[in-house]
Parts: structure tokens; C-alpha cells; sequence
């Protein structure tokens, strides 16, 4: 059985319940490596990751280099003895890096490997409608998601989810993969198989704005997954225009209702409850909405103090 010193890399909530998970567990982690403390908010007061939050709270020796190249970065990690590293949501790492630990250094990953490698991997298998999903552990080597496969663990996607509700799920089960993968290094029974690449490949692009724009001649179907694939982070948008003025807003949750129709795709149906998007298969109807400057409002307190004339989203 091997003595693992662990150095754990990681930024986001997303990698604190892994990092909880090996503190409970009582494996020794020498270091915790997250990112610089940026600046937030309108007093762009200093803004500590939540792995730094919660590594001070269970008294880690946190990191935080702006250079993972830096010689005296190198150095301090070098110093620590670190014989296995664990990567969840961080950076892409150097080689000198990586190759650093004598148990190589391996990592957490979103999906089902091969499928969705990249920068949103939850986002992108309810954007484009998957029923299942996962989460992965390999082994890093020099490119994106690309190394041995460790272990797997698949869920499946309601219908009805969003990208948070998956995010939690993935989480949790992300970190008991990560303590079942680190058992099986440490008993020396770890087995890995390698990826294989097909042109069946889907990958999980980085969210940018164009992606995130709401098509409303797209089918029904893409339209609701691309909402609720993108709520609550970063949400998509479109442009709506109401009588004169044209405002870029936010739809964070959506229904649809399948049916034929004579309106113009992108024309807006409100009731006093309502707010119906025509499209070519029926209605996406807007449950939840924020407009510039307005804080995020169910649907129904909109339509109480704001009204719609001739409108239609583009």
C-alpha cells in the first residue's frame, strides 16, 4: 500500500466537494494549488476562489501562482513531495508540472470521455439534448482531455433539467469517483485504458456570446435546451424589440408547448400571466426573465408592470 502526499489543483465550488471529500477521508494533502484572488464587484474588493475559502478553513497550504512555468513556483512545489496530483476545474498544466509526481497527476472531468472535452461540458450535453452524461478521471498528458482513462460513473438528464441542477448532481458524484480513483492508486490497482477518437466526437466549446444567443428559427426543441443548458450560468440571451426599443435580455427557464400557429416566428403572446414566443413548431413559453438593469423576475411579476406592445424577439 503506498504513502500518497497529495497536491490538489482546483478553483470553483465545483472542486471544493471533491477537496472536502479527501480531507474527510484523511488523506494527506500537502498543497493546495488554486487561482490568484481577483478583484469583484463595484469595489472591486480582492475575491478568493471557493477552494482557497475552504482550504483555509481546514488549515491547507494554499498556492497561488500567476505562473505555473515560474521557477519559483516549480521550486515550491518540488518542496512539498507531493507523490500524486488531482486536477478539478483548474488550468491547463505544464508538463514540468504534470509529469512532477511520482504517480503521475490525474484529473476530474464533466462528461463521459471522449465525448465533451473542453472548457463547459455540463452545459453543452443538455444543449444539444443528450439523455446521459458523467463524470471521468484520467490521467493528464499534453493535450485537452485527451489521457487514460481511469473511471466512469453515467447519470441520466431529465428532461427538465438545468445546467445547476446537473452541476450539483456531477459534483457529488465527481467526488467519490475521484476518492475511488485515488484508492485504486494508492492499493496499486489502477488500470487505464486509452481514449479513443472517432469523428462522432462532441466537444464542449468554451461559452462565448455568439453561442449563447437564443435562434429562434431553430426547433423547438434546441431553443429549450439551449435555455435551460446555459441557466443559470451564463444564461442565454436574445434581443427583444417592444414597440421602439430593442433590449438584450436574459431567459433563464422556458416551457414548450408543441402546436400549430399562424404568428411570425419570434412574435410575442402575452396573457396576464404569459409570455409566449412563436416558433416554428409551437410556443417557448418564458418563466423566468432579466432585463438590463432589473433583476431576475418570474414571468408573471413582469407582465404586472411591464407591457408589451407589438413585440417580438429577434
Amino acid at each position: 500500500m503506498r504513502d500518497l502526499r497529495i497536491v490538489f489543483m482546483g478553483t470553483p465550488d465545483f472542486a471544493v466537494a471533491t477537496l472536502k471529500t479527501l480531507i474527510d477521508n484523511n488523506y494527506t494533502v500537502v498543497g493546495v494549488i488554486t487561482a490568484p484572488d481577483r478583484p469583484a464587484g463595484r469595489g472591486r474588493k480582492l475575491n478568493e476562489s471557493a477552494v482557497k475559502k475552504y482550504a483555509k478553513e481546514a488549515n491547507l497550504n494554499i498556492l497561488q501562482p500567476t505562473n505555473l512555468k515560474s521557477e519559483s513556483f516549480i521550486e515550491t512545489l518540488q518542496s512539498l513531495n507531493a507523490n500524486l496530483q488531482i486536477v478539478v476545474a483548474f488550468r491547463m498544466l505544464p508538463k514540468i508540472v504534470w509529469q512532477m509526481p511520482k504517480y503521475g497527476t490525474f484529473n476530474l472531468h464533466a462528461s463521459l470521455l471522449p465525448n465533451y472535452r473542453g472548457a463547459a461540458p455540463i452545459n453543452w450535453a443538455i444543449i444539444n439534448g443528450e439523455t446521459k452524461t458523467g463524470v471521468s478521471t484520467f490521467f493528464i498528458d499534453e493535450k485537452i482531455d485527451t489521457g487514460a482513462m481511469l473511471l466512469q460513473e453515467e447519470i441520466s438528464i431529465h428532461p427538465e433539467e438545468n445546467a445547476g441542477s446537473l452541476h450539483d448532481k456531477l459534483m457529488a458524484i465527481g467526488s467519490q469517483l475521484v476518492l475511488s480513483t485515488v484508492e485504486l492508486i494508492k492499493h496499486n490497482k489502477a488500470i487505464t485504458t486509452p481514449q479513443t477518437d472517432d469523428s462522432t466526437i462532441k466537444t464542449a466549446y468554451k461559452l462565448n456570446r455568439d453561442n449563447c444567443k437564443i435562434d429562434w428559427n431553430a426547433t423547438i426543441d434546441s431553443i429549450y435546451n439551449k435555455i435551460r443548458g446555459l441557466s443559470p450560468y451564463p444564461a442565454a440571451w436574445c434581443t427583444l424589440i417592444n414597440d421602439d426599443k430593442q433590449l438584450d435580455i436574459k431567459v433563464y427557464e422556458s416551457t414548450k408547448e408543441i402546436c400549430s400557429h399562424d404568428y411570425s416566428i419570434g412574435q410575442i403572446i402575452t396573457t396576464k400571466s404569459d409570455l409566449k414566443v412563436a416558433v416554428a413548431e409551437g410556443y417557448i413559453n418564458i418563466t423566468k426573465i432579466k432585463l438590463p438593469g432589473k433583476k431576475l423576475m418570474a414571468i408573471k411579476s413582469l407582465l404586472n408592470g411591464y407591457e408589451f406592445i407589438n413585440a417580438k424577439m429577434r
